[in-house]
């Protein structure tokens, strides 16, 4: 199933990658200084599709990143409630252990047999 998903989705996105750097090869330059564009040191010379590779690089991290902290409060309630799980367990495995112990001092019946049924097993009131 995994094949066949990397076949269908990211064999055409190689194919147009592919395809896109080689009709951008030619050589742009990326000038960082809007008040001399013709200043070397603040400029960077590469293929074209270099810098759409890095743009696409760079917009999936910001998006990621964005998504990542936007989500942060669910992550945070999830922590909560998961710890939350495990403080219930903790005390609902005493309370069948203290149970336990209660129907072996009595000599009674195990609390699974109290709890399993469709009705009561308590006594009725006078």
């Amino acid at each position: 199933m995994r094949k066949l998903v990397n076949i269908l989705i990211l064999l055409p996105i190689a194919v147009i990658l592919i395809a896109l750097s080689i009709a951008n090869r030619g050589a742009v330059t990326l000038a960082l200084n809007p008040f001399a564009p013709d200043d070397s040191v603040l400029s960077i010379t590469g293929p074209f599709f270099v810098f759409l590779f890095v743009t696409l690089m760079l917009g999936i991290l910001i998006g990621g990143l964005a998504t990542w902290f936007t989500q942060g409060h669910y992550r945070n309630r999830a922590r909560k409630q998961r710890y939350e799980a495990a403080k219930w367990q903790n005390e609902a495995d005493r309370q069948r252990e203290r149970a336990n112990d209660l129907a072996r001092q009595t000599g009674g019946a195990s609390p699974n047999s109290l709890t399993s049924g469709s009705g009561s097993n308590l006594p009725a009131r006078t």
